[in-house]
């Protein structure tokens, strides 16, 4: 009797870690992101966007706290050296020259938009 396993020794979080790993044997990572994809899609559907705003600042407000600000400084940084890295200076300067080309269409769109509107010409009546 000392040899019978006792009924009920696997806690909740081993039930679910061998039921996930079986699913994932027997069908591949593919389900998660399909099935994934699907559940974000309805509770985009259910939601809206705000949903997902209010969810990543919340988010945000966390890691803010729990590890301040010089965090966000510091995986900025990394990133930024990454895509260096990959990438190389050009593409600073293309999305510079892109960003700056941007900044003039807006303003020369502003100083239109503050102008008055000009009157149309009057047409010349045609001879016939």
């Amino acid at each position: 009797m000392a040899e019978e396993k006792k009924k009920g020794t696997m806690t909740v979080s081993e039930a679910g870690r061998k039921g996930g790993e079986t699913v994932r044997n027997a069908r591949g990572r593919e389900f998660y992101e399909e099935i994934g994809k699907k559940g974000g899609e309805t509770v985009k559907a259910e939601r809206g966007s705000a949903f997902y705003e209010q969810i990543g600042k919340k988010g945000g407000d966390r890691v803010k706290a729990e590890r301040g600000t010089a965090f966000y400084e510091q995986i900025g940084k990394k990133g930024g050296e990454a895509v260096k890295a990959e990438r190389g200076t050009p593409f600073y300067e293309e999305i510079g020259r892109k960003g700056g080309q941007k900044v003039r269409e807006l303003i020369a769109e502003g100083k239109r938009a503050a102008l008055p509107p000009v009157p149309p010409v009057p047409e010349e009546p045609t001879k016939e």
